[in-house]
């Protein structure tokens, strides 16, 4: 497992905003859309979102300066960052590609709302047909 500080090519005294450069232009330049059946883009693309997730927070960060990549394993960061598929990575960096969409309607988009969202619509459609 590479270096998150070495696949963003930041050093490890990189402040936050430097972070988060290094991360878009990476992102940007392996991008899905913009290498469209390669394989080793959407590899290093993901490598950059998991290193990303990791150096942007505070708390995860002081874990993996501490204790490698063995302070993040089993918090979403090891194996592929916690991301089920390539839409996962989008959703949660949707701030960076300004494509925020709430954490509800694309958690409900993707079968995974809260519990009993549509709970709700059908006690108001169940109270409306009794009048």
């Amino acid at each position: 497992m590479r270096d998150y500080y070495e696949i963003l090519g930041v050093s490890r005294t990189a402040e936050a905003a430097e972070i988060k450069r290094a991360y878009r232009k990476l992102a940007m330049k392996y991008h899905p859309d913009r290498n469209p059946d390669d394989q080793e883009a959407e590899a290093k693309f993901k490598e950059a979102a998991e290193a990303y997730e990791v150096l942007s927070d505070p708390e995860k960060r002081a874990r993996y300066d501490r204790f490698g990549h063995a302070g993040v394993r089993g918090n979403g960061a090891s194996s592929g960052a916690g991301f089920s598929d390539i839409n996962d990575i989008f959703s949660a960096f949707g701030d960076i590609f300004g494509a925020a969409r709430s954490s509800t309607t694309s958690s409900a988009v993707r079968g995974r709302g809260p519990a009993g969202a549509g709970r709700a619509v059908r006690a108001a459609t169940s109270a409306s047909s009794c009048r």
